[in-house]
């Protein structure tokens, strides 16, 4: 498993701390940017990470801004991105069990650096269940593919 993550300045510290797990797990990442707090827009982030995840199967992605919100919706224009925000930890299990998520989502002004290693933990360990919630994501990605019929 390997990991993308991508940050603008609002999500910068919960990036870092997020790095240094994976550090100390011997996690494989590439680290997309930004670096400084200096101001720069989160689409140019999202894009490279989804990028990264949909071009690389054993890949999953990170993503942190101020509320993880704007990074999710950029990201989630990518075709074959599920970006979740996540908040607690029950939401980075669930997604990742129930939805196959592949980007987690998080806001550097929401939550804090070690709510934000605790939920990457999670969501990098959990599998998808698959059973009934395979016929769910099949669902959204008809969705996507302008192939959904009621």
């Amino acid at each position: 498993m390997k990991i993308a993550l991508g940050c603008d300045h609002g999500g910068l510290n919960i990036k870092n701390a997020v790095i240094e797990y994976l550090k100390a797990k011997n996690v494989e990442f590439t680290d997309f940017g930004c670096y400084t707090e200096e101001s720069v827009d989160y689409p140019l982030y999202a894009y490279k990470v989804a990028k990264a995840v949909t071009e690389n199967d054993d890949t999953l992605g990170i993503l942190c801004c101020g509320t993880g919100i704007g990074i999710s919706m950029a990201a989630n224009k990518v075709k074959g991105i599920r970006a979740a925000v996540c908040t607690n930890e029950f939401m980075a299990e669930m997604t990742r069990r129930h939805n196959n998520s592949n980007i987690i989502c998080m806001g550097g002004r929401i939550i804090d650096e070690d709510t934000a290693v605790k939920l990457a933990d999670l969501f990098i360990n959990t599998e998808f269940e698959g059973d009934r919630h395979t016929r769910r994501v099949d669902m959204i990605t008809a969705i996507e593919e302008e192939n959904f019929s009621i």
